[in-house]
């Protein structure tokens, strides 16, 4: 098994704002359907909705094609689709239209449905749902990309979605409950991975105690051997303020990504064609998360890739598809208009085609019974150092952001990625057939 706390003790370094930066959103400050309520940590989701239609998906990519590119095909006629496991996903206040929009999901692709599909709200009942706000919209589109698409790499895994009743208001509304909710389903042992597709940036905490007063989940599922992933962030090297239109102009990276007891996960770019394959190499998308923590110091798993990370810990560990270039297709039928499809970017995706890769690593191990991996961070490594076929390097990209903001124009420098460790597409993204035994056998 992985290891546990004591595995990542980490040094807490560096300050923090009293007020700062958000939570990841669009470089351009635009495709998102979020409320501007101020608060010192926000939550919201980071999935950015290009055209949509409401005949079929006319645009973004569908599961088969997602399917061949990560090489999913020799795991699937090896009978592991995530059999026996379960996958937790964390969302602000949930989709009313989850359950029905993941049958026409599945219908529509010739998709098995999940053995199961379980919505609890373990913090309190959810307001009810209100389609002309844009806050309620965003986070029924996050979870809907959240559900069906962890869904898609691991058709045979049962999925929990858990729901809170906030996204965020005053004060530090809405981690709270988020932690809460978490602990809830650690507590009650209902799945072997979670999925989060939420984020704070660092500086947005008011102290380094009050981020750290909210890893209690984290400390929870690393000691009952829960594999957490989280995405990275939307805003490459930097992200928002805490008005939530302007960004640092400093290098920034978001929590819980930057938590040592989680798996980050950053963005990549695919080029494929109809049936999936690639046109050319994957690069790193130039809006993926990443950079080092002002608050944790570099966890004994990075000692490796200590030339890159320094004292501090870097994120992102892994990438997968976040781009919107290569967005992906969802169905939703939550909006005060017609049922329709969306193609939905951003490191939201990436979190939950991670989290189903996981699943498939828990079947594996545990031959269809449920098995969890716990924190595979260390295993991840030790694959990327032995230069194991399930990690593929990313060669090509990086995350500088250019913006104008208060009639200025802004260049936060950003990192490339150059084929080994980087503070943008982490060790690089996966080939399924090759990681998914190559991790069960390692954190296994």
């Amino acid at each position: 098994m992985a290891g546990t706390a004591a595995v990542v003790a980490v040094a807490i370094t560096g300050s923090l704002a009293a007020a700062g930066a958000l939570t990841s959103g669009p470089a351009t400050h635009s495709g998102t359907a979020h409320a501007s309520t101020r608060s010192p940590i926000r939550v919201r989701p980071g999935a950015h909705p290009a055209k949509t239609r409401t005949s079929g998906p006319k645009s973004g990519l569908i599961p088969a094609q997602i399917a061949a590119a990560y090489d999913l095909g020799p795991l699937r006629r090896a009978g592991i689709t995530g059999a026996g496991q379960t996958i937790v996903i964390v969302d602000s206040f949930g989709s009313p239209t989850i359950a029905s929009d993941l049958a026409h999901f599945d219908a529509y692709f010739k998709l098995p449905a999940p053995p199961s599909l379980r919505v609890i709200q373990p913090t309190g009942p959810v307001p009810p749902f209100q389609p002309s706000n844009s806050n309620r919209i965003g986070w029924a589109q996050e979870t809907t990309l959240d559900v069906e698409w962890a869904h898609v790499i691991a058709p045979g895994a049962s999925i929990v979605l858990v729901e809170t009743p906030t996204s965020e208001n005053e004060g530090t509304t809405g981690f709270p409950q988020i932690v809460t909710a978490e602990e809830y389903a650690l507590r009650h042992k209902l799945g072997q991975v979670i999925s989060q597709s939420f984020a704070a940036t660092e500086q947005t905490f008011p102290s380094q105690a009050s981020l750290l007063a909210l890893r209690g989940a984290y400390l929870l599922a690393a000691r009952d051997q829960v594999t957490v992933v989280s995405a990275s962030g939307d805003n490459g090297a930097t992200s928002d303020e805490y008005n939530m239109k302007d960004l640092y102009t400093g290098r920034a990276v978001s929590w819980p990504a930057t938590d040592p007891l989680v798996t980050a996960v950053g963005g990549t770019q695919l080029d494929l064609r109809a049936d999936g394959t690639r046109r050319s190499s994957d690069v790193a998308w130039p809006d993926s998360g990443g950079g080092k923590s002002l608050v944790f110091g570099r966890p004994s798993y990075q000692n490796g890739v200590r030339a890159v990370t320094g004292t501090a810990r870097g994120v992102p560990d892994v990438a997968m598809d976040a781009s919107c270039a290569s967005s992906v297709a969802i169905y939703g039928s939550f909006y005060s208009g017609p049922a329709r499809w969306n193609p939905i970017c951003g490191t939201s995706l990436a979190a939950p085609l991670f989290a189903g890769v996981v699943a498939l690593a828990d079947d594996y191990a545990g031959h269809g019974k449920p098995h969890s991996l716990g924190l595979i961070n260390p295993a991840i490594y030790t694959i990327a150092a032995r230069h194991e076929r399930g990690i593929v390097a990313i060669r090509s990209g990086s995350n500088t952001q250019q913006f104008d903001q208060g009639g200025k124009q802004y260049t936060v420098p950003g990192f490339s990625a150059h084929g080994g460790y980087d503070l943008v597409t982490g060790v690089g993204t996966i080939d399924a057939a090759y990681f998914v035994p190559e991790l069960a056998r390692l954190a296994g």
